[in-house]
This record gives C-alpha cells, sequence and structure tokens, in this order.
C-alpha cells in the first residue's frame, strides 16, 4: 500500500524529543512503517507552532498533503503523532485517504508480530481500548471473533438501541473477556515465578530501546536462537533460559519487548503481565546503543517505561547500564566512552556480535546476583535419599558422585534462607 509520512515538531515535546534531531524521529517513524512493510513513496517534516484541535495541523498544511496524496495515489498517511478521534476523522476526509497515528502504527506493529496466544491477546486488548474511542462505524468482526450462531447472545438491544451503543457494548463485552483471559495468565505467570523462587535462582531481565542490539546479546549470553534481526521490534514475546555463569551460579535471563519513545500507554497496561518478569527481576540490565547518536534520547524513554511499572528512582539500583554495538565505533571513540571506568551500575561495554565485553560483564551479573549464596559439600546417607528430590528442586546441584553404598557425595550452592531446610534433612539438626 502506498505510504505518505508527515512527522511534526513541536516546542513543547518531552525533553527526550528535545534530545532527538528532528530528521532521525523521521528516519524512526520510516522504520516503524518497513516494520510491517509499507512502501514509504513520500516523507516529509511539518513544523508546527500551534496545534488545530480540529485537524492537528493548519489549514495550508492540510491542503498541501492532500495535494501530495492525489498525486501519488496514497493509499495511507501515517502521523508521527498522537491524534485524536475527531482529528483523524477530518483529516481522512479532508485526504480521503486512511490515516494512522503514531500510536496506531505501534498496534499495528504489534499486531503483525505477536506469536503466542498471550501476545495475541495483549496486543488485541490494547486495540479495542485505543479504538474504544474511535467508535463511528458498526464492530460486526467482533461477533465473529466471539463465535457462535445468528443469535445475539443477548447483548443487542430492542428496537429503539442504536447502532453505535449496540457496537459499544459488544466492545466492551470482548475487552472485559480479554482482562479475564489475561488474568488467568497473570495468575500462572505468578505460579511458574513462585516456583522459580522456591529455586534459588536469581532472574536477570535485559530491557532497551527496540533495535539496540537486546535479542542479539541475548543470544550471545545464552545462545538461545531468539529471533534478532535489524529491525523495529523484531521479536515480541518474552523468552526466559537458565545460563550457567562463570563460578557456577546458575540464573534466569530473560528477554522481554523493546521499548520505544511515545509507547503508548494501552500496550503498556496491556503487556503488564508479560513485563512483571521485568518488575520482579534480581537485576535488570539495560542495552543501550553505543552507536546510535539518539543513545541519550532512547535511554530517558526507557526508564520513563521503568518508572510506569513501578521502578522508580529507588529501583534504578537494579539497573545496570550495557552499552553495545562496540563494534561499530571507531578506536578514538571508543577509548574516549571506555574513560568512564565501569561503576556497579555500568556502563558496561560490548559488542553482541564479536562477544567483546561478555565475560567481564557475566562476571558482574555473577557478583550482583550470586554473592549470598554459599558452597557446600554434603554426603546424603541411604536412609536419607527420600530428601534428594528437594534438595535439586531448592538448591543448585554442581557436582554430584554416586557411592557404591548407595549415599550420594553433592556439590550444593545454597541460599541462606535455604541453609537450616538442607541441615534437618540430611541429619545435621537431628537430636
Amino acid at each position: 500500500m502506498p505510504l505518505l509520512k508527515s512527522l511534526r515538531s513541536d516546542s513543547g515535546d518531552m525533553m527526550s524529543r528535545e534530545l532527538r534531531s528532528q530528521e532521525s524521529r523521521l528516519e524512526e517513524a520510516q522504520g516503524l512503517a518497513a516494520a510491517i512493510r509499507l512502501d514509504v513513496v513520500h516523507s516529509g517534516i511539518a513544523a508546527l507552532q500551534n496545534i488545530n484541535p480540529g485537524t492537528l495541523l493548519g489549514t495550508g498544511k492540510v491542503d498541501e498533503i492532500k495535494g501530495i496524496v492525489a498525486a501519488l495515489d496514497a493509499g495511507l498517511v501515517v502521523v508521527d503523532h498522537p491524534l485524536t478521534p475527531v482529528q483523524q476523522r477530518n483529516l481522512e476526509r479532508a485526504w480521503k485517504a486512511k490515516v494512522l497515528d503514531r500510536t496506531g502504527l505501534i498496534l499495528e506493529i504489534f499486531g503483525a508480530r505477536a506469536q503466542t496466544k498471550e501476545g495475541r491477546l495483549q496486543v488485541e486488548l490494547a486495540h479495542l481500548d485505543y479504538q474504544r474511542g474511535r467508535l463511528v462505524r458498526s464492530w460486526t468482526h467482533l461477533e465473529r471473533q466471539r463465535g457462535g450462531g445468528g443469535g445475539s447472545g443477548g447483548f443487542l438491544g430492542g428496537p429503539g438501541e442504536t447502532q453505535i451503543e449496540s457496537d459499544r457494548r459488544q466492545l466492551q463485552e470482548r475487552i472485559n473477556a480479554l482482562k479475564r483471559d489475561l488474568e488467568k495468565v497473570r495468575r500462572t505467570r505468578s505460579l511458574h515465578r513462585a516456583k522459580r523462587k522456591r529455586v534459588p535462582h536469581p532472574v536477570v531481565a535485559l530491557v532497551g530501546y527496540t533495535n539496540a542490539g537486546k535479542s542479539t546479546l541475548f543470544n550471545r549470553l545464552t545462545d538461545a536462537g531468539v529471533v534478532a534481526k535489524d529491525m523495529l521490534f523484531a521479536t515480541l514475546d518474552p523468552t526466559l533460559r537458565r545460563l550457567e555463569l562463570p563460578q557456577g551460579t546458575l540464573a534466569i535471563f530473560s528477554d522481554t519487548v523493546g521499548f520505544v519513545s511515545d509507547l503508548p500507554t494501552h500496550l503498556v497496561a496491556a503487556f503488564r503481565a508479560t513485563l512483571e518478569e521485568v518488575i520482579e527481576a534480581d537485576l535488570i540490565l539495560h542495552v543501550r546503543d553505543a552507536a546510535n547518536p539518539d543513545n541519550a534520547a532512547q535511554a530517558q524513554d526507557v526508564y520513563a517505561i521503568l518508572d510506569q511499572l513501578g521502578i522508580g528512582d529507588d529501583g534504578h539500583r537494579n539497573v545496570v547500564e550495557v552499552w553495545n554495538k562496540i563494534d561499530l565505533l571507531d578506536a578514538d571513540h571508543l577509548a574516549t566512552m571506555q574513560q568512564v571506568r565501569p561503576r556497579e551500575d555500568g556502563p558496561y561495554f560490548v559488542s553482541a556480535i564479536t562477544g567483546e565485553g561478555t565475560d567481564a560483564l557475566l562476571t558482574m551479573v555473577e557478583q550482583r546476583v550470586g554473592g549470598d549464596r554459599t558452597l557446600r559439600e554434603i554426603s546424603l546417607p541411604l536412609d536419607r535419599m527420600r530428601h534428594l528430590n528437594w534438595i535439586y528442586s531448592n538448591t543448585q546441584v554442581v557436582d554430584r558422585k554416586d557411592q557404591e553404598d548407595g549415599s550420594v557425595d553433592l556439590t550444593l550452592r545454597v541460599a541462606p534462607t535455604m541453609n537450616a531446610a538442607l541441615d534437618e534433612r540430611i541429619g545435621q539438626n537431628d537430636v
């Protein structure tokens, strides 16, 4: 589908926007369009002094774009800025073309990328929540999504009810059903998380701006084989992998969805069940693109979303910065960056492509998440073998040697909270 893209700038934008050039903002918008294979036939920057409440843009700019749309026979115009329902409707009428704002475009990308049932539920909920205020025509497709025969199921009203009221009720009913399904997902995740907590494996979550190389680094560290492309939002669904750190500590690494500036609040809310992996993590690795000139602005956007998740200033002490893609920097630039001596909270300079710096990164991770676990060697006699399953479930077994008399010698990493229970099971607390 032909696409015309319009990007506006405004002196009232947030600080993260001010850190970006208008050109880089436009380039990112084009990347978002390319993520769902839209063919960009024209792009431009529209400077605004005042926002028109009816059309966002001034009358002259609306007419100018109308001529471009007609000349190029463009079927879609993307405005890289949030639009109110009234503004979107008026622009579609003026341009005789479909109009998407930044929020709508990101929702389209997420809809195309979601692979798992959970991901599809989250995206649909965000999309319907976004559309709730833009309801201008029948939502008959929701009827098909609910399934069933030709009956109304009791949701359609009597003859005095307008079509828009009927559509809104169908929409709200679908939203409620999705929330119930996602609540089941949240409870299931909580159960899995509770089981992981019983086994003292710390969780390390990777977060970062989309296309910062987060999934590539995740693959480098864990050999996970996660999709990693030079594309915005190449992967949405979270992935968990167990990794043995240099000194033998086992940790769970979690790769999460990439963030982006102005990430729709609908998506942040819908993906909260997934992002709870970040909230509950023992350590967060904030992966930044060291070669990107908008590095600082992107970092602000990531921290803003972490704040939305409840990881405020106090929580930032659990965030370590990892500056990726140093293989793209020239030697002088990298040397200047590395004059900042790595602190406990970073930055750590790595290349997910070459592996440079990853050994030091993993050593730091182990120091941060594995320092309170003690190494113990025990001998489990034959009459205590019934406790072996408990030991495997609640400690990290580093080494095992089966003896001829039926006993087992084990080398374990044990969390402080598990030492007393372990002593009881191996007989050290027996009277």
